[in-house]
């Protein structure tokens, strides 16, 4: 399974048939970052049509919608390798977002803040991850508005002023590009898949490939799931958890939590006993283990 989904999906498909609250997703396959490739770097319509298939059931199981006002849908889009290539290849989060949605967020979840800090790292991260824009020029005018604000920390920038970041990144954007930053959720979406699958052959994967024995036409599975939200508040966090204690092999669940203010905690408890799963193949390309 873990030749054909990863090593990311295939653990995601585990845990969703354990039974553990997953959020909602597929994996686009292995052979569709080979077929990439062997289509000269496109996606062709086949398999842009399974992808919009499975956002379809996506939607449906989750009740949300890309680009919708009412209960609009925000994804992440990761890699996958079958061997582990912490950092070598690209992501992309909150997929989904633009002018209109952030105002729903911003008014459904009575936090203004939280959600113009998503919309303009996403507006930043598909910049650089997809585009090609390097990140300095948003880090740039990022350490301009704490200079006008006389501020140090970007946890102390206001909810105007991340909305006044988010059109200064998106006027950057068309200066360095020259269109308009992409408003339509599926649009944004193909575009993250094929910076997911061109990552796969970067200066960096090609390597630690190299250096780690990792054959080239194995490709990258890509994971599209439904945004957490680690930076909501002092109830939201993001962390690790494993099985075993990374540092001895003991027996034992072992996590790290960072949450958005009080920093990093660790805790442990005994673990459980894993179970094998598999998944259900769409067309050999494109599969959805976790919806």
């Amino acid at each position: 399974m873990r030749e054909l989904l990863g090593g990311k999906g295939a653990n995601l498909a585990e845990m969703t048939n354990l039974g553990l609250p997953v959020p909602q997703g597929f994996t686009i396959t292995t052979e569709a970052c080979t077929q990439y490739y062997e289509d000269g770097r496109k996606i062709n319509d086949d398999i842009q049509a399974q992808i919009m298939e499975y956002v379809g059931k996506m939607e449906e199981i989750t009740g949300k919608k890309f680009g919708d006002l009412e209960n609009p849908l925000l994804v992440s889009v990761r890699s996958g390798a079958r061997a582990s290539m912490p950092g070598m290849m690209d992501t992309i989060l909150n997929l989904g977002l633009n002018e209109e949605v952030v105002e729903v967020m911003a008014k459904k979840s009575g936090n203004p803040r939280w959600a113009y800090d998503c919309y303009r790292r996403f507006i930043q991260m598909y910049s650089d991850v997809v585009m090609e824009v390097g990140k300095k020029y948003f880090e740039q005018l990022i350490d301009e508005m704490k200079e006008e604000k006389g501020v140090t920390q970007d946890v102390e920038l206001t909810a105007e002023d991340l909305k006044e970041l988010a059109s200064q990144f998106k006027a950057e954007y068309k200066e360095k590009i020259g269109s308009d930053f992409p408003t339509d959720p599926k649009e944004q979406l193909m575009g993250a898949i094929k910076a997911v699958f061109r990552s796969w052959d970067n200066p960096r994967a090609n390597v630690y490939r190299r250096d780690n024995d990792i054959p080239y036409s194995w490709g990258t599975a890509v994971n599209v799931q439904m945004m957490a939200f680690g930076n909501m508040g002092d109830t939201s966090g993001t962390g690790v958890a494993f099985t075993r204690n990374p540092a001895t092999g003991e027996k034992e669940a072992v996590w790290r939590v960072f949450d958005e203010r009080t920093g990093r905690r660790c805790r442990c408890r005994r673990s459980y006993s894993s179970a094998h799963c598999s998944a259900g193949r769409s067309n050999a390309r494109v599969l959805q283990p976790v919806c």
